[in-house]
C-alpha cells in the first residue's frame, strides 16, 4: 500500500491522522499497493520457467544483491521467477519510507534501488541463472498531489502541481472534479462507485487519465522500455483502479504481447469492480487465500482439507497465492516473519498445497508501518545481508526445499491420503511424487505409520536437510518408504517431514544434476562489438552462435553467470558479434572446464589465453549430533557464507559420523572457517575453539578433521 502524506479535506493534517487516512484506504476495495504477479488464464504458458513457477519476492532488494541472489540462490533452488520493487524514478520523502518508491516521478530506470545498467545487468544475470524477472508497475497515479517534496531519486523533475516534464505529463493528463470525479475533493469515498475508484484519487495520489490514448501510449512505452530490456511480465499495481478496458487498451501498445501480466484486484465490490472482471488481462492476488491461511494456523489446521474454491477463492488458475505481502504484513490480516515457525510452516504447507501460484514474501524487518529498508542517509538501499535487517524468509531451507517439493509434484494436482489429528497435524500426499507432514502444534506426533502414495525406497527429509541430486545424498535425516507406500515417522512440535520423488537418495534413479553458477570473466578481447560466450552444452548454446550468451563489459574485461549442470565437463569458447550478426571467434583451441558438484564455480581467462579456476575444497568432519541437527561449514568470505549462519555450507551425512562437502572458493586465498550445528528449531551451535584456516592455491584439496 502506498502511504502518501498528505494534507486533505476533510482529513485532520497531523501526522497520525494522515496515517489512519492511508490506513483505512488500504483495508478498502482496491488500496492497497501489492508486489506479486499473477496468473493469465493460460497457466502453463505463463510459467516462470518450464514446470518451475513459484515466485520469490524481493521486496525492496537492491538491483545488484538480486542478481547475487538468483545466481547463488534462486536459480539452485527452483524457483522460476523473481518479483522485483518498482524501479521507475520516484519522489524522495523526508525519512524514506518504504511507500515513497509507489508514487512515480518519472519513468526513468534510477531508483533507490539502483541504476538503469545496474537494473539491465540483473535482468540479464537472473535469465543466465533460469529465473525471469516480473516488474511491479506503478502506473495508476504519480506523486501524492500535496506533496512537499519535489525530489526525486533519480534526478527526475516534477512539481507536484500536475507536472512531471520527465514523464510528459501536465495537468491536463490527470483526472479532476467534476469532469472525471465526482467528488469535489477528488478523493475516493465510496469504493462500491466505479466512476470513484477509477476517476478520483486514491488517498490523494494524482490519478492519470488512462482513458486517453496519449497518456496509454505513455505508459506503454514505459513498459516497452522494459520489455526492451529483458523484463519477463509485469504486476500492475493498484489494477483496480484503472478500468478494464483501459488496461486491455495499454496491453494492446506492448510490443510483446505474451508478456506476463499481473494485475492488484482487491477482492469485494459487484460487476466490473469485482476481481472476475479484471480475469481477461490477467490473473489476481488471492488475498481471502492469505486471511484464511492465517486463521487456520491460529486455529485449527485440519480444516485445511477442503481448502479451495469452496471456500470463496478465485480459480486456481487465476491466483497467484501468499502467505504476507509487504502490505498485509504490516496491518495484521496475515501472518508475518514476526510469526516465526508458524509463517514457516504455513510457507511449507502453500508450498506443498494444490493451489494456484506460490509467491514467497522475503521481508526485511520493521519496528514501525514506514521503516525504511537498510539504506544510506540518501534513502538508496544498501546491499543486502540477511539477518542484518533482512528476514530472507525465501532462503530458510523449509521454505526454500519445499520449491523443489513443489515443482516435483506441479504436474500431478492430486491431494490424496489425508490424515490430521482433528486439530493441529496433517499430513497428505501429492499423488505419487510428493508426501507431507506439519505439525503446527506445541507437541510432538509420536511415532505412527503413515500411507505416503510414494514408491519404495530411501528419502530426503527436505525440511531438515538438503538433497545432493549429482551424488544422490542427503545432508539430514532421511525416511524409509516400503514397498506398500507407508513411513513409521514422529513430527517434532511446530515442526513438519516432507519427502518427494526428485529427493529419493535409493530405491531408484535420482535426477540430473542440479544446475550450479558458473561465472565468466575474459579480458583482451577485441575492442567496438560485444562478446558473447558459447559452448559445448545446451545451457551455452550448443555451439549455435545465434544462442550464444551475451557477456556484460566491466572496464577492460566481460562477465557473464550461467546456471549449468553440476559435475559436467563442458568446452567453450568467446566470439564477438557485430549488429548485423557477423560472429569473430577467438583463435586457438577450446576451453574445457568441470562444473563443480555443489557452489558457484569461477573462471579467469584473457581471449585465446589460459585459465585460472577456482579450487574445489572438500571438507571432511567427524561430528556426533542428535536427530534433527545438521552440520555446516562457515567462514571468512562470501563462498563460506561471510560468517552468516543462514548462508552457512550444508554438509551431508551420507557417510556420518562424517560430515562433507566440497565447496568451490577463490584460488590462492587465505580463508578462516569453523563448523557450526543446527538445530531443528534453527538455534544455532558453534564449534569451540580459535577459528579455523586454509590457503586455498590453485588445486583441489581436502580436510579431514574432527569437531572441537
Amino acid at each position: 500500500m502506498r502511504k502518501p502524506r498528505l494534507s486533505l479535506a476533510p482529513f485532520a493534517s497531523s501526522p497520525s491522522a494522515r496515517k489512519t487516512l492511508s490506513a483505512v484506504a488500504g483495508l478498502l476495495l482496491g488500496a492497497a499497493a501489492l508486489t506479486v504477479p499473477l496468473l493469465s488464464a493460460n497457466r502453463e504458458a505463463e510459467a516462470a520457467t518450464g514446470t518451475n513457477d513459484v515466485i520469490a519476492n524481493l521486496w525492496l532488494w537492491p538491483w545488484t544483491s538480486v542478481a547475487a541472489e538468483c545466481t547463488n540462490v534462486l536459480g539452485p533452488a527452483g524457483y522460476g521467477a523473481v518479483q522485483v520493487a518498482p524501479p521507475e524514478d520516484s519522489i524522495s520523502v523526508a525519512g524514506h519510507p518504504w511507500w515513497d518508491i509507489y508514487q512515480p516521478a518519472a519513468y526513468d530506470l534510477n531508483s533507490r534501488m539502483g541504476t538503469r545498467a545496474q537494473f539491465t545487468a540483473m535482468v540479464s544475470t537472473c535469465h543466465a541463472a533460469g529465473v525471469k524477472v516480473y516488474v511491479d508497475a506503478v502506473i495508476n497515479h504519480m506523486t501524492g498531489a500535496n506533496q512537499s517534496s519535489t525530489t526525486a531519486y533519480g534526478g527526475a523533475s516534477f512539481t507536484n502541481n500536475y507536472s512531471y516534464p520527465s514523464a510528459g505529463y501536465s495537468s491536463s493528463d490527470f483526472h479532476f472534479y467534476p469532469a472525471d470525479c465526482p467528488q469535489s475533493d477528488n478523493q475516493i469515498h465510496d469504493y462500491n462507485n466505479s466512476a470513484e475508484v477509477w476517476n478520483c484519487q486514491l488517498v490523494g495520489l494524482s490519478d492519470l487519465k488512462t482513458g486517453t490514448d496519449y497518456v496509454r501510449t505513455k505508459i506503454a512505452g514505459y513498459l516497452n522500455d522494459l520489455i526492451s530490456v529483458g523484463v519477463d511480465g509485469f504486476r500492475v499495481d493498484a489494477a483496480k483502479h484503472i478500468p478494464p478496458a483501459d488496461l486491455s487498451a495499454i496491453k494492446g501498445k506492448l510490443t510483446n504481447q505474451g508478456v506476463y501480466i499481473a494485475q492488484e484486484v482487491m477482492p469485494g465490490g459487484s460487476g466490473s469492480l469485482a476481481p472476475a472482471a479484471y480475469e481477461g488481462i490477467g490473473g489476481v492476488l488471492e488475498f481471502n487465500y492469505a486471511t484464511n491461511l492465517k486463521n487456520q494456523f491460529n486455529g485449527s489446521i485440519a480444516n485445511l482439507q477442503t481448502f479451495g474454491p469452496s471456500w470463496g477463492l478465485e480459480p486456481s488458475a487465476k491466483s497467484t497465492v501468499f502467505v504476507s505481502n509487504h502490505d498485509t504484513e504490516r496491518n495484521g490480516s496475515t501472518l508475518n516473519y514476526k510469526a516465526g515457525t508458524t509463517d514457516t510452516l504455513a510457507n511449507v504447507f502453500m508450498l506443498a498445497w494444490n493451489f494456484g501460484t506460490p509467491n514467497v514474501m522475503s521481508s526485511f524487518s520493521f519496528s514501525n508501518n514506514d521503516a525504511s529498508p537498510p539504506a544510506d542517509g540518501n534513502g538508496y538501499v544498501t546491499a543486502v545481508s540477511c539477518g542484518s535487517g533482512w528476514e530472507c524468509q525465501h532462503r530458510q531451507r523449509a521454505i526454500k526445499n519445499m520449491v523443489g517439493f513443489h515443482n516435483a509434484t506441479r504436474a500431478d494436482t492430486t491431494v490424496g491420503n489425508w490424515w490430521s489429528d482433528g486439530s493441529n497435524a496433517i499430513a497428505f500426499s501429492r499423488g505419487t511424487n510428493g508426501w507431507v507432514a506439519i505439525n503446527n502444534s506445541g507437541s510432538a506426533v509420536g511415532s505412527r505409520t503413515f500411507a505416503t502414495g510414494l514408491a519404495a525406497g530411501t528419502y530426503c527429509d527436505v525440511i531438515h536437510g538438503d538433497f545432493n541430486a549429482a551424488a544422490g545424498t542427503c545432508s539430514g535425516p532421511t525416511v524409509t518408504v516400503n514397498a506398500s507406500g507407508q513411513a513409521t515417522l514422529g513430527v517434532a512440535a511446530k515442526d513438519a517431514v516432507a519427502l518427494h520423488t526428485d529427493a529419493r537418495v535409493t530405491g531408484g534413479a535420482t535426477t540430473s544434476p542440479t544446475p550450479g553458477g558458473v561465472a565468466f570473466t575474459v579480458t583482451g578481447a577485441p575492442t567496438g562489438n560485444p562478446i558473447y560466450l558459447v559452448g559445448s552444452v545446451a545451457q551455452l548454446g550448443s555451439w549455435n552462435t545465434a544462442s550464444a550468451i551475451p557477456m556484460t563489459a566491466s572496464g577492460s574485461s566481460w562477465t557473464t553467470t550461467v546456471s549449468l549442470p553440476a559435475s559436467t565437463a563442458i568446452e567453450y569458447k568467446f566470439i564477438a558479434k557485430t549488429s548485423g550478426g557477423a560472429v569473430t571467434w577467438e583463435p586457438g583451441s577450446n576451453h574445457t572446464y568441470t562444473v563443480p558438484a555443489s557452489g558457484t564455480g569461477t573462471i579467469n581467462t584473457t581471449w585465446n589465453g589460459s585459465s585460472t579456476t577456482d579450487p574445489a575444497v572438500t571438507f571432511n568432519a567427524n561430528v556426533t549430533t542428535t536427530y534433527g541437527q545438521n552440520v555446516f561449514v562457515v567462514g571468512s568470505i562470501p563462498a563460506l557464507g561471510s560468517w552468516n549462519t543462514s548462508s552457512a555450507i550444508a554438509l551431508s551425512s551420507a557417510n556420518y559420523p562424517i560430515w562433507s562437502a566440497t565447496v568451490t572458493l577463490p584460488a590462492n586465498t587465505s580463508v578462516e572457517y569453523k563448523f557450526i550445528k543446527k538445530n531443528p528449531d534453527g538455534s544455532v551451535i558453534w564449534e569451540s575453539g580459535a577459528n579455523r584456516t586454509l590457503s586455498t592455491g590453485t588445486s583441489a584439496q581436502t580436510v579431514n578433521t574432527t569437531w572441537k
